[in-house]
């Protein structure tokens, strides 16, 4: 995953488009890597960000919500003194290099007006954020490179800003593809993609992986082995490449697992997965970029505040499946009790045939018409009386664990699911309050003990709102205990319940405010429930649909388990984008 040249090509022209003319408002610094700018055009204002991050550098447009520190961190002071009402007035980009300029325009200390230069360094590890002044030297930086770290090429304040060393690669939008051909056939005899990323400058992997899908299929053959008719396709698809750049004509997309997980993204359609992994398409790159590393980072965090309980539940799932295992298994065994009381009535009634020390009987089986021998184990140190006795205790054994048995297996078959749909719940939690709630719920189960010091403000959390496109509010539980209590208590008999069928997920209420809900609404609330369940990467999801009047709690169940007999059922693909357009921002 990296922002190549060539993506940064269509964040220089987006960045262009809007910003240039446009003043700097604001500056934060939400973190050490991090610097956020405030730009304002007349009647408009965005933010951009600028991440210098090792695992996700970036520049773009950003709507996330960032939180600064109460105490802005000296370079941002610096920054603000440098650049407060400074006008943007060009974005430059040396070729198809990952470092892109942004030129403002401002006033010295003196009132003279100059030129000062924000750098911004796209290199994985060493990427940077240089403020260089109008002398060309550098006042300050994200991160400083002194001799011991760098001493190729140090940034420290004062010292005069200079390119890190020039590859020896072609840039696609100055050069003819043709050049870009000869260089493939004259250089090493390596797999076409590597080829290409040791060719062309700007050039990610994925970039570099989906140029050799296109000509030879996916095979990725060394240069040699390329037929003519893969180089041609090639060599068109270079030229297109080119053409889509030098007329700022992007596709940003991304790709992410069927787990939802982001994976790689580029600034052209991206084939070579099939349907291995689910690609999006985007309108700008800044959205991309904005959604991609905010759901990334996101899921990071998420995952990292509930590792322990995601690893407890899961220990609790396989605990119980083992149980259930073992259970079912003593339960057929008891389906042979009859057979322990057959045996019992035969030696009772063969009594006087038998005495202590016998090993085995063999009597006639009177219940079957043939009457055939059968040969009955015994015990040696019992009495024939005790025997039978012996028989008979084991069938009323078996017949008291079967009625127990089926007991245990319906009670362990509920807490599966509830388990499962706690964890599913945990796995689409996105705030630390819905984490929190989670903790509650598992809490009032007797699953976990809370730290008596929590924070109790996360038990007013509301519900998930949507808002259908005929003007009907939508509501999603965000945990058992709310869907128990938006269900149960919060709708009323003419609303409308949805959920998943025999799919954990969360429970859906549809508004209906004394108004017949509409189909369109009905179809769209379906599309929400199956987003907000464990099938939201599925197709053709069985949603179950009634009136809230048809729910029922069973006495003393575990939360969110309702049931329902009159019901209808309509089946429908999860769709990210309504779900995020519905969605009535918190």
């Amino acid at each position: 995953m990296a922002l190549d040249g060539a993506f940064l090509r269509c964040l220089k022209n987006e960045i262009e488009e809007w910003g240039i003319g446009a003043r700097v408002d604001k500056i934060a610094q939400p973190s050490k890597e991090e610097l956020v700018i405030g730009l304002r055009q007349p009647g408009d204002s965005r933010r951009l960000l600028v991440c210098s991050g090792a695992g996700s550098p970036r520049v773009h447009f950003t709507e996330a919500k960032i939180e600064n520190p109460k105490t802005p961190p000296m370079f941002c002071m610096l920054m603000r003194k440098h650049l407060t009402s400074a006008r943007l007035t060009r974005v430059q980009q040396l070729s198809m290099d990952r470092i892109l300029f942004l030129i403002f325009e401002t006033y010295n200390e003196l009132g003279d007006q100059v030129e000062v230069a924000l750098a911004v360094e796209i290199m994985g590890r060493h990427s940077n954020c240089i403020l260089i002044g109008s002398d060309g030297k550098i006042v300050d930086s994200l991160k400083r490179i002194d001799m011991e770290m760098s001493s190729v090429r140090p940034v420290l304040p004062g010292m005069t800003y200079i390119l890190p060393p020039a590859q020896d690669k072609l840039d696609i939008t100055t050069e003819p593809v043709s050049k870009v051909m000869d260089r493939l056939r004259l250089g090493r005899d390596i797999p076409l993609s590597k080829a290409l990323m040791d060719a062309l400058q700007g050039f990610s992997p994925i970039v570099c992986r989906e140029a050799a899908f296109v000509a030879d299929g996916g095979m990725d053959n060394v240069v040699s082995q390329q037929s003519t008719d893969s180089m041609e396709a090639l060599e068109a698809w270079l030229l297109q490449t080119k053409h889509c750049l030098t007329n700022a004509q992007a596709a940003p997309t991304a790709v992410f697992y069927p787990d939802r997980k982001p994976l790689d993204f580029a600034f052209l359609n991206i084939g070579q997965y099939g349907s291995a992994m689910n690609t999006r398409s985007y309108s700008s790159c800044s959205q991309l970029l904005d959604e991609f590393y905010t759901q990334r980072d996101l899921m990071a965090r998420m995952h990292a505040r509930s590792s322990d309980l995601l690893k407890f539940l899961q220990n609790s799932i396989d605990r119980v499946r083992r149980k259930l295992l073992l259970q079912q298994d003593e339960l057929e065994r008891t389906a042979e009790r009859e057979q322990l009381k057959l045996m019992g009535d035969l030696l009772s009634s063969n009594l006087y045939m038998l005495q202590k020390g016998q090993t085995q009987a063999v009597v006639q089986n009177y219940y079957d018409e043939e009457l055939p021998n059968v040969v009955i184990k015994l015990d040696p140190r019992l009495t024939p009386s005790q025997n039978v006795q012996k028989y008979y205790g084991e069938y009323r054994k078996a017949q008291t664990a079967e009625k127990k048995l089926i007991s245990l297996i319906e009670e362990g078959r509920e807490e599966l699911v509830y388990l499962e749909s706690v964890f599913d719940l945990l796995t689409r939690c996105t705030s630390s309050a819905e984490l929190d709630q989670i903790r509650e719920e598992l809490a009032q189960g007797k699953y976990i003990r809370l730290y008596k010091g929590r924070d109790k403000s996360s038990s007013k959390l509301p519900p998930k709102k949507y808002i259908s496109d005929d003007g009907f509010t939508i509501l999603v539980g965000r945990n058992n205990l709310q869907n128990d209590r938006l269900t149960l208590k919060e709708s009323r008999n003419y609303d409308m319940w949805l959920h998943t069928k025999n799919i954990p997920g969360s429970h859906v209420i549809v508004v209906a405010d004394g108004k017949t809900i509409p189909d369109s609404t009905l179809t769209q609330a379906a599309i929400i429930a199956a987003v907000n369940s464990k099938a939201a990467d599925s197709s053709q999801v069985p949603v179950d649909y009634t009136a809230v009047r048809n729910i029922k709690k069973p006495p003393a169940s575990r939360p969110g388990k309702v049931i329902y007999h009159v019901y209808q059922t309509a089946y429908v693909t999860p769709d990210d984008e309504l779900e995020k357009r519905l969605r009535v921002k918190e």
